[in-house]
């Protein structure tokens, strides 16, 4: 049997380290949370007491560069959440929640009469956002043979959006089958980034594309529909011209030799030189006879 100062002692010993347990307690129903974008959820927040007393209730949201706001405070709401939330004792009912609203909440809980008086839960709130409309460029025109890339991208979904392209309105596989007859099997689909690559595009590949962006939120958006018109290198008409040029600028080179042969380069400079040798001596009898005149 135990002594009686045995039972005391364990009896103290059991106090001191459970009296931290003692007091004020905060839970939550649901401490991450998901809801679309303009629909109305509950940020969940309850607590225990020791012992009944007035308590301090405060809401605060981390944004993303750390920094905190006050939420409720003060048993007052933020101004950007009057009209479109109220409390409900201590948790908060978000009627039409947006994009913005999207972050960690923490609902702190202060009872300065408990022997623990002070608790916090944290709640990580996420507003899911249907995909906008995406962005497609596409080239206008390709030569075959060269590696060809279309984009695709929106910025507004969360979560981020996958993306698949169709052509003539028929859906590209991720992973085309390598013997396809009526489609380029050079190409890949990049679902997370929505780029379409094709290593070597080929003439088959020239049609009307476009783009479609989805993340399981709403409906699917799709880009404008563009052409990419693929055109094989005219070899020969590239050669025929390249014989051409050669030929004109032949035909230039043996009428230039022609002509010096003839020497009809070499009459010209002899005429001139005579023309300025004739002006000169001009001038000089125009000179010996004003000065004949003045003597």
């Amino acid at each position: 049997m135990r002594s009686p100062a045995c039972a005391i002692f364990l009896g103290y010993f059991a106090a001191l380290c459970c009296k931290e347990t003692f007091g004020v307690y905060v839970s939550s129903d649901n401490s991450n949370v998901q809801v679309q974008e303009f629909g109305e959820i509950i940020l969940s927040c309850k607590y225990k007491l020791e012992k009944e007393h007035p308590v301090r209730l405060e809401w605060k949201k981390v944004v993303p560069n750390g920094d905190i706001s006050f939420i409720y405070y003060n048993n007052t709401l933020a101004a950007d959440l009057r009209g479109r939330a109220e409390m409900i004792e201590s948790s908060i009912w978000l009627k039409n929640a947006t994009r913005a609203d999207s972050g960690k909440y923490r609902c702190e809980v202060t009872a300065p009469k408990d022997n623990k008086s002070f608790q916090e839960i944290v709640i990580d709130l996420k507003v899911l956002v249907a995909p906008g409309v995406p962005v497609c460029d596409v080239p206008p025109s390709a030569m075959s043979g060269t590696a060809v890339e279309l984009k695709c991208r929106e910025s507004e979904g969360f979560p981020a959006s996958e993306y698949r392209w169709y052509k003539n309105g028929i859906l590209l596989a991720i992973n085309p089958a390598p013997n396809a007859r009526l489609t380029n099997s050079s190409y890949t689909v990049n679902s997370a980034s929505g780029t379409l690559q094709f290593n070597t595009v080929a003439k088959m590949d020239t049609g009307e594309y476009y783009c479609e962006a989805s993340n399981g939120i709403g409906k699917s958006q799709k880009c404008a529909v563009r052409r990419l018109q693929v055109d094989d290198l005219n070899v020969a008409g590239i050669i025929a011209g390249v014989v051409v040029v050669a030929l004109v600028m032949l035909f230039c080179g043996l009428g230039v030799f022609y002509a010096q042969r003839k020497g009809y380069f070499s009459k010209g400079n002899a005429s001139g030189k005579e023309a300025s040798q004739k002006t000169a001596s001009q001038k000089e009898n125009e000179f010996k006879h004003t000065k004949s005149f003045v003597i």
